[in-house]
């Protein structure tokens, strides 16, 4: 059995077109926090399962830490795996806050996986991911 041309195309250019964004993926982080290596947990991620609406798809990242002068979050950085730049947001964040909680709302075009990043003024850096479906993309062609 012989597939069309086109066929044989979408199936190979599929495997690289998922290393390209995990490539971009890779960069974006690096980006932000160098080559400090991460650790999962940490960070409590709140995301809705499905989102009906990609155009504003509700997001809360609450770390834990005391928020003290001695240990505290510096920054929390969100990225997204299939939007077309990764890198969705980064905040700066003090000792003097009374936790290290964000709230945003984002813009996702399709189904793909949140993965939040937070550096820490010890220089570690804490990971936490969810995958999100969206049923109507919110970012225009």
């Amino acid at each position: 059995m012989s597939l069309p041309r086109r066929a044989v195309l979408a199936l190979v250019a599929l495997p690289f077109a998922a290393a390209a964004q995990e490539d971009a993926l890779a960069a974006a982080i690096r980006e932000q926090v160098g080559d400090a290596a991460v650790e999962e947990g940490g960070i409590t991620l709140r995301v809705p399962v499905v989102a009906e609406n990609g155009g504003q798809v509700p997001i809360t990242v609450l770390v834990d830490s005391p928020q003290t002068a001695a240990q505290h979050v510096t920054a929390i950085h969100l990225f997204a795996t299939r939007n077309p730049t990764p890198g969705i947001a980064s905040f700066r964040l003090t000792p003097l806050l009374a936790r290290a909680e964000v709230q945003t709302r984002i813009r996702l075009a399709e189904d793909q996986r949140i993965v939040v990043l937070a550096q820490m003024n010890d220089g570690t850096v804490r990971r936490a991911a969810a995958e999100i479906r969206v049923t109507t993309g919110g970012c225009l062609s």
